[in-house]
């Protein structure tokens, strides 16, 4: 556009168009400077954050990215459920499981981490592609296991709950037993861990467990969960981060000191990932799921298979007796299996007692009838249940036999210059005994005199063998009638032996019983006699002759016999008979 006024206005006019253009330069530049100078001020926001103190959103970019094609799965993610079904002692035809609605409904993974994230946890529950893995198994191949373990929960988690609050730790701890054990308070993994919280013998001693023969508290529910709250206490107090004691529980200190000196110092589970033990990289993880699935499972049509059966009001008693626990089941009328259920510390299903007291875990109603019935249930059938001998001295030395009960004396007649000491130790024997053989009450002896310096067994046959010639001098046969006993509930071989005024052993041998294990309905010789028969005279007639007679026995099996093998032969027959149509 051209301007035709004065020269004064025209020249006003330029130097405006000028400013105004040198104005939109300076502005231009300014504004371009200020986005330059913010752009590199906020890479060096990042970069110092990550350099120094880590940025938030890059480490759940990590987390998020992280992926794993070689898990290894938890024992307890592997067992067969039949197994399991087994070792927790459930019975299928009593349980509840109707409350399978359907089948598995599977989510977005913007729903999985947001649902993790709204569980109220102290513990940083994140989620990524590995979590997603493990999420997966429980919803889907692993469904009907979670079913049982959230009944078994109704009985674990409020004690692990209760363990846990009293020292101040998170209570989503109390699924560690989840992928630890599947529950299982007797489960032994390959390398010796044991019970619910999967405790090594090493460590599990060192938090105050008694393991030996008979006992083994890693399986005690109560006692393995006061030591590994102390455990998982004392680790939290050594990493100060949850994910990291996770890891430390389940591969050791030693194995994430490793790794975090490997990565460089770093103290992040996630960025130590790679560096663990690959049993160890996916149990943090296997955790978060196992958290996931145990608050969320009725979204995957899951829910807890109740055993109508079970009871879950229990008490607690301390013993200081030795029981056994069939002792128990006998005298109460509780299944041995349900006692065995509360109390899987009892390795031989022996209460050691004597030394210490050890805590009995009994259904409440049935613990007044315990404290009631006490005496009885000790003496229940003890001499078959408690056969370890305190003394044996009395079997070196003869007093004693493990035969029949029937000994012989060994003599020895006192000559010139003997004494007590010098006849026992002459026999091998003890001064006292040879006293008490001999009814003495003081050590002065005489020559001549016949005492007592031994005992000897006679065997069983002799003395039968000895009934037989005496009887066998007067003419005729013998035979041995037996006395039979049908087996009845709660009946031992010792009882029956008692009863029957005869020796254990001698019941056994009768028997040919190589153990003590009989069943109800058996039938025991539990007597036998040898009957002296005289000869029959020939003159007197058959018909005199009792139908009834000591060869019957053998007749009908001798007819029994014979019958078998003509129907054998019969059978043969008519196989040859239909080869030979056949080939026609």
């Amino acid at each position: 556009m051209d301007y035709d006024g004065p020269l004064v206005s025209r020249i006003s006019y330029n130097l405006m168009i000028r400013n105004i253009l040198f104005t939109t330069i300076f502005l231009f530049v300014c504004f371009a400077s200020i986005a330059n100078t913010h752009l590199v001020f906020h890479k060096a926001l990042i970069s110092d954050s990550t350099n120094q103190r880590g940025n938030v959103k890059t480490k759940a970019v990590i987390k998020d990215i992280i992926s794993d094609d070689a898990i290894v799965y938890p024992e307890s993610m592997s067992e067969k459920l039949s197994d399991l079904l087994g070792a927790w002692q459930l019975e299928l035809s009593a349980v509840n499981l109707e409350c399978m609605r359907g089948q598995n409904i599977t989510y977005h993974d913007t729903v999985y981490a947001n649902k993790l994230y709204s569980i109220p946890s102290v513990m940083e529950l994140s989620y990524n592609q590995v979590v997603k893995t493990y999420i997966e198994m429980y919803s889907t191949r692993r469904r009907e296991q979670v079913s049982y373990m959230l009944a078994l929960g109704e009985y674990y988690f409020p004690m692990f709950e209760e363990a846990l609050d009293r020292h101040g730790l998170p209570l989503e701890l109390k699924y560690l037993p989840v992928i630890e054990s599947a529950l299982n308070p007797i489960a032994v993994s390959r390398v010796g861990a044991t019970g619910l919280w999967q405790f090594m013998l090493k460590t599990g001693k060192s938090y105050g467990l008694e393991v030996n023969s008979l006992v083994d508290e890693r399986r005690d529910p109560y006692k393995s969960t006061e030591a590994a709250v102390r455990y998982l206490k004392d680790l939290y107090t050594i990493y100060g981060d949850w994910n990291l004691v996770i890891a430390a529980y389940n591969c050791g200190p030693g194995n994430v000191n490793k790794a975090i000196a490997r990565s460089g110092g770093k103290r992040d589970y996630w960025e130590i990932y790679y560096r663990l033990p690959k049993e160890t990289r996916g149990y943090v993880p296997a955790f978060i799921a196992a958290n996931y699935i145990m608050n969320h499972f009725a979204d995957h049509n899951i829910c807890p298979a109740h055993n109508s059966g079970s009871s879950l009001t229990l008490d607690t008693i301390n013993v200081s007796e030795q029981i056994h626990l069939e002792q128990i089941s006998g005298v109460l009328n509780i299944p041995l299996s349900e006692i065995k259920r509360l109390n899987p510390q009892f390795k031989s299903d022996r209460i050691p007692g004597n030394i210490k007291s050890y805590s009995l875990v009994l259904p409440s109603d049935k613990m007044f009838a315990y404290i009631d019935r006490n005496d009885s249930i000790i003496n229940y059938n003890r001499k078959s249940y408690f056969t370890h001998r305190t003394y044996t001295h009395g079997y070196m030395d003869g007093t004693n036999s493990l035969n029949d009960g029937n000994t012989t004396d060994i003599y020895y007649s006192v000559r010139r210059g003997d004494n007590l000491s010098s006849i026992a130790r002459r026999n091998g024997t003890t001064i006292s005994l040879i006293k008490s053989w001999n009814n003495l009450n003081s050590d002065r002896l005489s020559v001549g005199k016949k005492l007592i310096v031994g005992k000897k067994a006679v065997p069983l046959q002799k003395v039968a063998d000895d009934v037989s010639l005496a009887q066998a001098k007067s003419g005729g046969s013998n035979r041995t009638v037996n006395t039979y006993y049908r087996v009845k509930k709660g009946d031992t071989l010792g009882d029956i032996a008692q009863k029957n005024s005869i020796n254990l052993t001698q019941l056994r041998s009768w028997n040919g019983l190589k153990s003590t294990r009989i069943n109800i309905g058996d039938q025991l010789i539990v007597k036998q006699e040898v009957v002296h028969e005289p000869i029959v005279d020939n003159k007197e007639s058959d018909e005199d002759i009792s139908p009834v007679s000591s060869e019957k026995g053998s007749n009908i099996i001798s007819e029994y016999i014979k019958e078998q093998m003509s129907k054998s032969a019969e059978s043969r027959i008519d196989s040859i008979k239909d080869n030979n149509t056949e080939e026609l």
